[in-house]
């Protein structure tokens, strides 16, 4: 659904898409709103022995277990250490709910679909080219578009259900 309303390019459309920006690494990013149920500071996270290396942990969000994974190695930037400007967004993802630890969230923006292109070679070199969607051009701004859909596969999805749900139930049988 993301992906063909930015393919259907209309230059008179006033459709918008409402995105959710972050910064990672230096650089804007953002994920389609209606993705994210919330933005929340940083809180206790717990490690998960043997966990890929992008996994943080786990939080307790008002009894929940949700999978935190760190956006910036996922991407493969290197990671950065958390301050007060970290943030982490709640997403839901093939109806899994996953924690995404970012920089810094700056606040939701409308971008006209007429906006949004498609993503430059020098981007994919850098990025897999499988997680975007485009870039989207505000002003002097430049807003890396990701597909949350592919920043984690299907297997990894299901990894991480099976890692909230194992942890869930762990948390109840004491």
């Amino acid at each position: 659904m993301f992906e063909e309303r930015i393919e259907k390019k209309d230059p008179f459309s006033e459709e918008l898409l409402q995105l959710v920006v972050f910064e990672l690494s230096g650089e804007e990013f953002g994920v389609n709103i209606m993705q994210v149920s919330e933005i929340m500071p940083i809180s206790k996270i717990t490690r998960v022995p043997q966990a890929p290396e992008c996994i943080k942990g786990l939080i307790n969000l008002r009894g929940k277990i949700i999978v935190v994974i760190d956006l910036n190695r996922r991407l493969g930037f290197s990671p950065k250490e958390n301050d007060s400007l970290s943030r982490i967004i709640i997403v839901e993802v093939s109806d899994t709910i996953i924690g995404m630890l970012v920089n810094s969230v700056s606040g939701v923006l409308k971008l006209p679909l007429c906006s949004i292109e498609p993503t430059p070679d020098m981007i994919k070199s850098k990025i897999n080219s499988e997680y975007l969607t485009g870039v989207g051009k505000v002003g002097n701004r430049l807003l890396i578009l990701l597909n949350l859909a592919r920043v984690l596969g299907e297997e990894e999805i299901d990894e991480l259900n099976q890692l909230s749900s194992v942890s869930s139930s762990a948390s109840y049988v004491q």
